[in-house]
């Protein structure tokens, strides 16, 4: 990554012939200004499932969009069944991606379908020295895997409702993720149950180790293990890219209230979340994408959307809906079997 960063003035000639002239001049930019503090970062919607189902075509949960402010980023919602053309214009107007956790699937969506564009378009940024991160949940840590892997190699797995404590591997200490976190936010995630796991499906260790895409794209940093004795990757980062996936759910302790086993509102609990939303933050400061004007960005940013109290629908206690239809479905099209919970 440090021969990365460190060719990336001596490639912007070859950037202005392998990329668009307006790409090259995103990277100039990007290369000159200093850090952004004003970054957004842009939420993937997905299709409403189980007891959401009928309020509306698609939501965000709102913990989500609070934990990026916390972290202190505005946010922009990133609506399922738009055009290429309109992924590409909210990309270079954003400075990072939040892929969330969610029931829908991991293939055929509408949210896997947008994700593969805003992927792309991640990669391409990156390679021609334009640094943009991607932060995946649950779902989308999957969704992360298998855009990298080309094919679903999720196990099922004893994860539904628990929290767990993070097995670091030695490669955490190399990590961007974890490197600069305090000693006692490390010491409380590996030693205490924290991490919030919900979901049926998860990443073994023993199916990422024989997925060399995988091996050469992802450097594993946390595991954990399932009540049936199946290792599953908790925690993994990209070698050469900002791309961050996690199974678990900082968002959830510091704003999710269910009676759940895997929501905890302890002090460490409550730290380690702050400090995962601290991060990608900072890594969307480096992106020097913004919208065209002041009034662009004030019409896109979610403070013109209120949220819904969704606590007795649903595990959530807030929730944002966008009414726009999904290019091609109807309604009744919009609860797909679940794949990931």
């Amino acid at each position: 990554m440090a021969a990365f960063k460190a060719s990336r003035f001596v490639r912007l000639f070859a950037l202005s012939l392998s990329c668009s002239l307006a790409l090259a001049q995103k990277v100039i930019a990007a290369c000159t200004q200093q850090k952004n503090h004003r970054p957004i970062i842009g939420a993937l919607c997905q299709e409403t499932v189980t007891g959401l189902s009928a309020l509306s075509p698609s939501y965000i949960a709102a913990s989500c969009v609070k934990f990026l402010e916390s972290g202190g980023s505005r946010v922009v919602p990133i609506r399922v069944g738009l055009s290429k053309s309109e992924y590409t214009d909210v990309f270079y107007s954003i400075n990072g991606l939040f892929f969330p956790g969610g029931d829908v699937d991991l293939v055929t969506s509408a949210y896997a379908k947008a994700a593969k564009i805003l992927f792309d378009l991640v990669m391409q940024a990156n390679e021609c020295g334009n640094y943009f991160p991607v932060w995946g949940e649950c779902l989308g840590m999957h969704e992360l895997a298998y855009l990298v892997a080309g094919e679903n190699l999720l196990t099922l797995t004893c994860t539904q409702d628990v929290a767990l404590p993070l097995n670091f591997t030695k490669e955490s200490k190399q990590s961007k993720l974890f490197r600069n976190f305090p000693k006692g936010v490390l010491d409380t995630l590996a030693s205490e149950s924290t991490t919030g796991n919900m979901h049926n499906w998860s990443l073994s260790l023993k199916n990422f180790s024989a997925n060399e895409k995988l091996r050469n794209f992802y450097r594993v940093l946390t595991t954990n293990t399932d009540s049936s004795g199946v290792e599953f990757i908790s925690t993994m980062e990209a070698y050469h890219y900002p791309v961050y996936a996690l199974q678990w759910h900082p968002e959830m302790n510091p704003y999710e209230w269910a009676n759940r086993r895997a929501l905890v509102h302890s002090d460490g609990a409550i730290r380690a979340a702050f400090h995962m939303a601290a991060f990608l933050v900072s890594e969307a400061a480096k992106s020097a994408h913004r919208f065209s004007s002041q009034e662009e960005e004030e019409r896109h940013l979610i403070y013109g959307h209120s949220p819904v109290y969704t606590a007795q629908l649903d595990l959530f206690q807030q929730a944002y809906f966008f009414d726009r239809e999904i290019t091609g479905r109807s309604r009744e099209d919009c609860a797909p079997e679940p794949t990931e919970l």
